[in-house]
């Protein structure tokens, strides 16, 4: 990945709001895990300019590692948006993947079209444990997809993720880390070196980390 356009959205990120930082008052997450960091990359769509930047950034990640694909998927809902624009812009074949089957109509866990031996590159916001992602490519293999590798704007970079995504024989390509944004976010004065070191720490053991709080 390039450098420069890793740092480049990093800072979009940190922009727009997409990536935000409380580590005297942590976000509680579905899961109830706290968490020091939030990320809602879905706001990007609101921010053009913004969203241009990401978009193109797939694209150069797609040239850069000779990615070869018939059909770009989504994972609902907060891929879907840059897997469609990326899809547009690349004029591909665009699929979204639901996180459940609708309970009418045709009752599809997958939309836009047959998958069946074409290569498919799917497309998420962002990871954290990559159950949705892998739940994505199981329901892709389930109706005869070739998925080998996905692409994110970024990724907690949790141990785990990493296993299952490597289990699952599936490659993770993101656009910028936290090592960056946090580094970005060190320089402009929103955190300080404390601050700094207890979002590290939550890195290094999210669980334990908000046991703290409890």
């Amino acid at each position: 990945m390039n450098v420069g356009l890793e740092h480049s959205i990093a800072r979009v990120l940190l922009d727009v709001g997409a990536v935000t930082f409380s580590p005297e008052s942590p976000y509680i997450f579905t899961s109830g895990l706290r968490s020091p960091v939030y990320v809602d990359n879905r706001v990007l769509v609101y921010h053009p300019d913004a969203w241009r930047l990401i978009v193109d950034g797939f694209q150069s990640t797609i040239d850069e590692r000779n990615l070869h694909f018939d059909v770009i998927a989504g994972v609902a809902v907060g891929g879907v948006p840059h897997s469609s624009a990326l899809a547009y812009t690349t004029r591909t074949p665009s699929v979204f993947i639901r996180t459940a089957s609708k309970a009418h109509g045709k009752r599809q866990l997958i939309e836009g079209g047959d998958v069946a031996n074409k290569r498919v590159l799917l497309v998420e916001d962002h990871v954290s444990t990559g159950g949705s992602a892998l739940e994505a490519v199981e329901a892709l293999r389930a109706k005869g997809a070739i998925v080998e590798c996905a692409l994110a704007i970024i990724s907690y970079g949790f141990p785990e993720a990493h296993v299952a995504f490597e289990m699952a024989g599936l490659r993770l390509e993101t656009l910028t880390n936290f090592d960056i944004l946090l580094e970005q976010t060190l320089e402009r004065g929103k955190l300080n070196e404390a601050q700094l070191h207890l979002i590290r720490q939550w890195f290094a053991d999210p669980q334990a980390w908000g046991e703290q709080f409890t």
